[in-house]
């Protein structure tokens, strides 16, 4: 085919279309394999099982090409034809062909994207796992918008689903590093400790640092000493954040997504908060323990000692709760 008779600048809308007409023989069947797969790769699109088409445009036309030379090398026979209008397709349904064909590898990566995205995995390795997985992700996208020639509708989807996974996985490697600085300290907060107090200290030494030492202070003002984080406390490092109280924020800034956790941080912001935020109708029982639990044991030190029994049981009952 003379290649003057060929124009083929790319438009969003081509005037033309490449046919690739072709018949390979039955063996070797790698090769076949091999074929197929190439197809896919550049974006074309089958209007029978031996005629595959794309828009006209440089690009196009050369892997075609390449494609041709390998076919014809491996005994096949290959035509290359240009066509201004395929008879019995309208170009409306070509375009809505293409779109179709990408519009499935979209669903498939946000799918992926998806999966990666509600990984809780915490180790270093699968932290990297994951990171290398969104970077395949990532060049996959990109080699599939490369052969997106009409638009397709799910191009949105796929890259907020990929921007989704990166997110979490930064905020996942951001929670790693703060639970780094929240291990070897001497946590620091109120006495006379209640509920939130309570709570997170459990939390603390249970989820986060089971060596976690703890100091009491009734200075409102309290300046941590080096080693000391203070929680629950005015201009706390660890404290109500917003609509969060101080369990909640503990919770997300270690990056526990643990739903028995999350069950109780339900609990202690309806008693903590007083605003029936969540409606969980086990926190009057569990505000009625605690108050007993006040009463029984005047000294801090043994109130989250004691309370880290009643915490313990309420964990094993939600932890494991439809």
């Amino acid at each position: 085919m003379n290649d003057s008779a060929v124009s083929v600048k790319a438009a969003r809308r081509p005037d033309k279309w490449l046919l690739l007409v072709h018949q390979i023989p039955p063996e070797p069947d790698y090769f076949r394999v091999k074929v197929r797969r190439r197809l896919l790769r550049i974006g074309a699109v089958a209007l029978k099982s031996s005629v595959y088409v794309l828009p006209s445009r440089e690009e196009a036309l050369e892997d075609f090409r390449w494609l041709l030379r390998e076919i014809v090398a491996e005994g096949g026979e290959a035509s290359l034809c240009v066509a201004e209008f395929i008879e019995g397709v309208s170009r409306g349904a070509l375009e809505a062909m293409f779109a179709a064909e990408r519009d499935a590898e979209y669903r498939e990566i946000s799918a992926e994207a998806e999966a990666l995205a509600g990984d809780n995995g915490r180790s270093e390795d699968k932290a990297a796992q994951l990171d290398t997985e969104l970077g395949r992700l990532r060049r996959r996208l990109d080699e599939v918008i490369a052969i997106d020639y009409f638009g397709a509708a799910g191009r949105k989807a796929a890259e907020r689903a990929i921007a989704a996974a990166e997110s979490r996985l930064d905020r996942a490697g951001s929670a790693k590093n703060e639970l780094d600085l929240m291990r070897g300290r001497v946590w620091v907060t109120r006495s006379d400790v209640f509920i939130d107090r309570i709570a997170s200290a459990w939390l603390i030494r249970r989820f986060i640092d089971p060596k976690a030492r703890f100091k009491f202070t009734a200075s409102r003002t309290y300046r941590p000493k080096p080693g000391e984080v203070r929680f629950d406390m005015y201009e706390g490092e660890y404290t109500h954040e917003g609509e969060r109280c101080t369990f909640e924020t503990l919770l997300e800034r270690a990056g526990l997504r643990d739903k028995g956790l999350r069950a109780i941080g339900e609990i202690v912001h309806d008693i903590d908060c007083k605003d029936g935020r969540y409606g969980r109708e086990e926190a009057p029982g569990v505000a009625a323990l605690m108050r007993g639990l006040v009463r029984a044991y005047p000294a801090d030190a043994a109130r989250l000692k004691e309370g880290a029994t009643l915490l313990d049981q309420l964990y094993a009952s939600l932890r494991t709760a439809r």
